[in-house]
Parts: structure tokens; C-alpha cells; sequence
């Protein structure tokens, strides 16, 4: 159920596409060998300890769980037999024991803004979305951590589709490799880290799902998508974004310490109880608790807090100047994000001039309050707007449970 071909051969299948029009071509897939553990996702612990089951020497293991690693994350390798500092015989028992493999891409969609969607396939033919996002200064990825959601935001379109499982850390941290293969970002023979601009140098867990209620994989994939000797992204360039999973938010900093973004939305608990469910269980009072203490428990700078514009709804004056008010000393900034429409939608956008003002009272009390541009609304790619077709059907919870999670 995985997209197994290598990274050359990927860029060559996608070539002929348009650079600024949608395509919706299924990219033809291997079937996945059976008896064969997939590399991609483990933990240096983990695939140390795989490779001495396979019996690697201990004296060697470090060294090789080092190399393999670079290929596969420096250099986006598939094929055991390119691994050239490798013996040929210990490339020929990797590969009857192992795989390097990334989910599927089932189509590639391209926004008039040069926003690209991938709709992902995962084991059990499951699909979730993945966005690039290209900017003068950066290029940031946003992942999914589910397939579809729990927490049934009515404002989120993704939160209109039921959970179906969790991501494996493989299956998150693919996301990162299948983009680098569209964009042609590995190292090439004979190339250093840092000799390029890095076309994705930030990562954003605000896809598909509630990352925090799948923290295990999400921190594993992310420690690997900050590891120096492997995609080697600053933790500065990885923000989590969270609902407001109060338990769980002191662990991500200790665990993970990535950078924190938090969907806010709504200035009292009986709004954000009607905007964000989760609310009902960790009302506004706890959540700012749990983030004052997140910027000493990382050594971050700021909490992000996230804040959809809906017309009529959030928007006011007070709503602003109470904003301010209930995150007065918590180093933060506050994204103004205009509602992104989706079909059957229960909300409009606020005004510009109703942003801008909004945007005003915050900036004045101290906070940078940047409105978010909206991108890839052509291809129902902005924030808000992920849902995978085939997952729109509503599960039942026996259904869920009896899903089979793949091992990694």
C-alpha cells in the first residue's frame, strides 16, 4: 500500500505536469512485499535494534544505523543497492528484510498560487491530505497526524469527517519525504547540507487530525524531521498544532520541543465550548495555564495562537480587547486566520475592514498580529479545508476499533 519508487524516478513520473493547473493522475504503486519491515519511520533506537536482530554485529550497529540513516534522510534513497558504503552482501540482506517506503500519491493538485495538495494514500487504503506551501522566504509544509478528526470543530470541513485511525510515524514522516520527491530537495551526489536553499524549511502539524492525541508517532516522526543528521530541520521550523490537549502539551515541550500553535477562536468558554468541543473538557482557563508554563518548559519563544475570523460570530472589538486580555503575560502572537469556505459551511468570513481592525486592538496591546493570506482555495487546500473524498462516509465506533493499525 505504499508509493515505492525512487526519488528520480518519482520526479520524472510528475514532469509532464502543468506547473500552475490541477492534475488528478494516480501515480501507479508497487504492492508491498510481504514479510519485509518498513525502515521508515523507526527511531535511531528502533532501527539500531532491527538491524541487530538481522545480525548486524553490536560493534557495528551504531555505525551502520548512521549510515542508513543518512541515505534514507539526507539523500532520500530507496534502493539498498545505491547504498554504496555498504558491503554487497549487507545490502543483500537489508533488502531481504527491510524496505524504505512512503505512502502513496494518489493525485497532486496545484493552486493558481503555486500551493500544492497531495492526496496521500496509507495502509489500508486509507487517504489524508498534504500541503506545500511556497513563499519568497520559505516553503512550509503542512502534515496530517489522523485520518479525519475527533474533535468535530464546526468551522473545520476536516472536522466533518469522523476518525478513522491514527498516522504511524512512518506514515507522518513520509509526508515530509513523498513532498521532498516532488520538489526535488534531496542532497545530490556530492553535495553538503546548507549549499542550497531548502525549497521546505518549516513543517506544520495542522493537517488532517488532533496531533496530540497521536503524540507516540508525531513526536517520533518529528525527532526525525529534527534530526542533524537527517532532514535537519531547526525545532524552531516545526510548530504543533493543538486544540487544546491540556495533558499533553507540558510532555510535547519535554518530548518533543517543537514550537506551539494553539486553535483558539473564541474569547469565552460558552463560544469556544459551541467552536472547538474540546473546550468542554479543558475549558480557557486550564488551557492558559498549561501554555503559560510551555515557552520555559521548551525555551520557545512565543505561543501562536491561532484565531478563524467568522463573520458576526468572533469578530468584535470586545472580542479583540478580551482577547488581549486573557493571554496578558504569555509570550505569544496571535494569527489572524479569514475563514476559509467550504460547501455547506455554517459560517461566512469576516470583512477585510472587520479583520483589519480586529487585527489593530491586538497589534496595539503589544502582540504581532499578522492576518494569514488564504492560499490553495482553488484546490480546497487552505487552512480549514482538508478532507479526503474517500474518507466521507461516517464510521461507527465498533468500525473504528476494529481497525487494523499497520505496524510500522
Amino acid at each position: 500500500m505504499y508509493f515505492r519508487i525512487g526519488p528520480v524516478e518519482w520526479r520524472s513520473a510528475i514532469s509532464t505536469l502543468a506547473a500552475i493547473t490541477q492534475d488528478v493522475r494516480t501515480v501507479p504503486r508497487a504492492l508491498l512485499l510481504e514479510g519485509r519491515r518498513n525502515l521508515v519511520g523507526l527511531t535511531r533506537d528502533e532501527l539500531r535494534s532491527a538491524l541487530v536482530e538481522i545480525g548486524t554485529p553490536q560493534k557495528q550497529a551504531n555505525m551502520r544505523t548512521g549510515q542508513i540513516w543518512q541515505w534514507m534522510y539526507q539523500k532520500g534513497v530507496r534502493d539498498f543497492d545505491l547504498m554504496t558504503n555498504l558491503s554487497k552482501s549487507y545490502r543483500s540482506m537489508l533488502a531481504e528484510q527491510f524496505e524504505v517506503a512512503v505512502p502513496e500519491v494518489v493525485s497532486r493538485n496545484v493552486s493558481g498560487d503555486g500551493t500544492r495538495k497531495y492526496l496521500v494514500r496509507i495502509a489500508g487504503g486509507h487517504e489524508v491530505e498534504t500541503v506545500y506551501i511556497p513563499e519568497t522566504d520559505r516553503g512550509t509544509l503542512c502534515i496530517s497526524s489522523q485520518v479525519g478528526c475527533t474533535l468535530t470543530c464546526p468551522f473545520c470541513h476536516t472536522g466533518t469527517q469522523k476518525l478513522v485511525r491514527n498516522l504511524t510515524a512512518g506514515e507522518i514522516v513520509g509526508q515530509i519525504m513523498l513532498a521532498r520527491d516532488d520538489l526535488g530537495e534531496w542532497l545530490r551526489p556530492g553535495e553538503g547540507m546548507g549549499e542550497r536553499p531548502r525549497l521546505i524549511s518549516n513543517i506544520v502539524l495542522m493537517g488532517m487530525g488532533e496531533p496530540l492525541y497521536n503524540f507516540e508517532a508525531v513526536r517520533d516522526a518529528m525527532k526525525i524531521a529534527m534530526d542533524g543528521e537527517g532532514i535537519a530541520l531547526s525545532r524552531r521550523r516545526v510548530t504543533l498544532s493543538t486544540s487544546g490537549v491540556v495533558p499533553e502539551i507540558a510532555r510535547t515541550a519535554n518530548e518533543i520541543g517543537c514550537m506551539l500553535a494553539v486553535s483558539f477562536h473564541a474569547t469565552t468558554d460558552e463560544l469556544r465550548d459551541q467552536l472547538v468541543p474540546i473546550n468542554r473538557r479543558w475549558n480557557i482557563a486550564t488551557l492558559l495555564d498549561a501554555l503559560r508554563a510551555y515557552p520555559k518548559l521548551s525555551n520557545s519563544e512565543r505561543i501562536t495562537f491561532e484565531y478563524v475570523m467568522l463573520k458576526d460570530v468572533n469578530d468584535s472589538d470586545e472580542d479583540a480587547r478580551r482577547l488581549v486580555r486573557l493571554i496578558s503575560g504569555i509570550p505569544a502572537k496571535v494569527n489572524l486566520i479569514p475563514f476559509n469556505e467550504w460547501p455547506g459551511a455554517p459560517y461566512r468570513r469576516s470583512g477585510w475592514r472587520r479583520i483589519n481592525a480586529f487585527a489593530d486592538i491586538v497589534h496595539k496591546a503589544g502582540y504581532a498580529s499578522p492576518v494569514r493570506t488564504p492560499r490553495g482555495e482553488d484546490i480546497m487546500a487552505a487552512c480549514g479545508q482538508l478532507r479526503s473524498a474517500t474518507e466521507r462516509g461516517r464510521r461507527s465506533k465498533a468500525e473504528i476499533s476494529a481497525e487494523v493499525t499497520p505496524v510500522r
